[in-house]
């Protein structure tokens, strides 16, 4: 196995402008993610992609080499994950670098653990899509989560004869902290597509994912309160 660990980090944010590179206990938010790649292999196989100077430049001052900025065709909102790890694949692929994998990174995700990723990777193999971290959803289609039928009323999105949550099927959402993904599988079809997909369930805090400024001040008391280890 031998993976690309691949940081991603777009210059727009709508709802917390400048957060990748915004300080976090003094600590811009993407050195967290490089700190945590640098746990299990060498700068030569973490990369970058960035559209951003200023996300380039926190990334160098780290220590970080970035050998390329994203393409403006894959700079815009509409740009697929898909689109934006192949480019990085074909980049090395074309320097004669070949890796049969990605471990995809988001700087928004700075509580990770170490021992989780191990695991993630243990459980890896070529026969399946990926590997992905969720957490258990709070909301489920069986009991909270409704659509609008088209008489204009809530309808619940999947039809069960439950009275208790607890008695509901359990659902999983993707928190977007870790993806261990099968390149061949990629380059053949979208993550939507994926049919072997193995889960592995992280807990509230390792499941943060910093998007709005209610987010950033979760993480913040975090870190305040010492409720993360970054083992």
């Amino acid at each position: 196995m031998k993976p690309l660990y691949l940081i991603t980090a777009r210059g727009g944010s709508k709802g917390l402008p400048g957060k990748n590179i915004k300080p976090l206990n003094g600590k811009p938010l993407l050195n967290y993610t490089i700190d945590f790649a640098r746990k299990f292999t060498s700068d030569d196989n973490i990369v970058l992609s960035t559209d951003a100077q200023e996300i380039l430049d926190v990334a160098q001052a780290h220590g970080l080499k970035v050998p390329f900025i994203r393409p403006e065709s894959l700079a815009s909102d509409t740009a697929g994950s898909r689109e934006v790890i192949l480019h990085a694949l074909t980049y090395f692929k074309e320097r004669g670098i070949v890796y049969d994998s990605v471990v995809l990174l988001q700087p928004t995700s700075p509580f990770r653990s170490g021992a989780h990723l191990q695991k993630m990777l243990e459980m890896f193999s070529f026969d399946i899509d990926m590997v992905v971290s969720v957490k258990e959803s709070h909301f489920n289609p069986y009991f909270s989560l409704f659509e609008e039928n088209p008489e204009g009323y809530l309808a619940l999105s999947k039809k069960g004869n439950f009275t208790r949550r607890q008695d509901c099927p359990k659902v999983y959402a993707y928190n977007g902290s870790l993806y261990v993904i099968n390149a061949a599988s990629l380059q053949q079809t979208p993550f939507a597509a994926f049919s072997k997909v193995k889960k592995f369930v992280m807990d509230e805090i390792h499941s943060v994912d910093i998007d709005t400024k209610f987010d950033w001040l979760v993480a913040e008391v975090i870190l305040e309160k010492s409720l993360w280890s970054n083992a």
